[in-house]
């Protein structure tokens, strides 16, 4: 059932359904153009006085948002009517779908970042559990590398002591030639 908003002649907005329209009474403002019956042959019209300016807005409040629709049947006006409120409708319906679609497209974002950050998780659970076996594996090696450094250690002193070694028996060498000579 569709709804016709109706304004009457003081300035009240009243709701109505289709079948409770009724044409309004066409008022004729007659009072915008002032004839003064002492005015020259040449100037009948004048501008109206601040009075009958006064009385004419005041006579006309509702008739104003009637004057478009002077020559207008009351089918006509409750077909513009029904047009407009279409038209409304569908202007409507198309914000709420734009707002809609921009509501599902959030969504849709939300569950991508949210499947994107369980990935990033289960990638985070990965190395960190990656790091401890490394760290076990370190600890346990850990024996071993010290026996290294140990052994490196020896094998420096080891070499220090071959390298004096060469020398003396390079010394001594050379005091044998030297005695043999004699």
């Amino acid at each position: 059932m569709m709804m016709i908003m109706m304004a009457d002649e003081e300035k009240n907005i009243s709701a109505a359904t289709e079948e409770e329209v009724k044409p309004a009474p066409v008022a004729v403002d007659t009072t915008d153009t002032y004839v003064s019956p002492q005015a020259p042959p040449d100037q009948e019209e004048h501008q109206p006085s601040m009075d009958t300016v006064s009385t004419a807005t005041n006579s006309s409040v509702g008739a104003a948002t009637l004057d478009s629709t002077v020559g207008t049947q009351p089918e006509e006006l409750r077909g513009l009517c029904r047009d407009m409120f279409e038209k409304m409708s569908l202007y409507l319906n198309g914000e709420l779908s734009v707002v809609c679609d921009d509501y599902k497209l959030l969504e849709s974002m939300n569950k991508v970042s949210a499947a994107k950050y369980a990935e990033m998780r289960g990638v985070a659970a990965g190395v960190s559990k990656a790091m401890i076996d490394l760290n076990e594996k370190y600890a346990s090696l850990q024996p071993y590398l010290d026996q290294i450094d140990q052994i490196e250690d020896s094998v420096a002193s080891l070499e220090q002591a071959a390298y004096r070694l060469d020398a003396y028996s390079k010394r001594l060498e050379a005091k044998f030639k030297q005695l043999e000579k004699r």
